[in-house]
């Protein structure tokens, strides 16, 4: 055994290695920093995903629209875009395209129309934009009937 320096005092501490020894402590520490790191980053992502997890589990319209400002706020470090992912999750939007399918039928029905045919018969016009006179095409094929 070597011996000890003059200054040292005669009981050292158990994490102090000899020399050329290997460092426990320093292998333990690591070993936690890791493990640490590793679960606060797990924790971390697990509560930034918690909109997306909310709003998918509840079927939501609006998954991708949370989706999104869950992937907004975590590249651009704005919890506003978090926040409102979370209140988008947490809000059921009403869905108003089954009201109007069944207000559809039932004028199709009053109309004496079969049902999902009211659109039938109305040419469609690709070049028309909001608010432009009938293409000529268009205009063309009404005359032709």
């Amino acid at each position: 055994m070597a011996s000890q320096h003059a200054a040292a005092p005669d009981h050292l501490p158990a994490f102090i290695s000899g020399p050329g020894e290997s460092d426990v402590l320093m292998w333990v520490m690591a070993i936690i920093l890791i493990a640490a790191v590793m679960g606060i980053g797990i924790l971390f992502l697990r509560l930034h995903t918690l909109p997306e997890r909310i709003a998918h589990k509840s079927k939501k319209i609006q998954f991708e629209i949370v989706a999104v400002l869950g992937l907004l706020a975590l590249f651009t470090h704005l919890h506003i875009f978090w926040v409102a992912g979370l209140l988008l999750a947490l809000i059921d939007i009403p869905d108003f395209g089954s009201a109007f399918g069944r207000m559809a039928g039932a004028l199709e029905k009053i109309a004496g129309i079969a049902p999902g045919r009211g659109a039938e018969g109305v040419p469609e016009d690709p070049y028309r934009q909001h608010g432009d006179k009938p293409s000529p095409q268009l205009r063309a094929a009404a005359k032709e009937k």
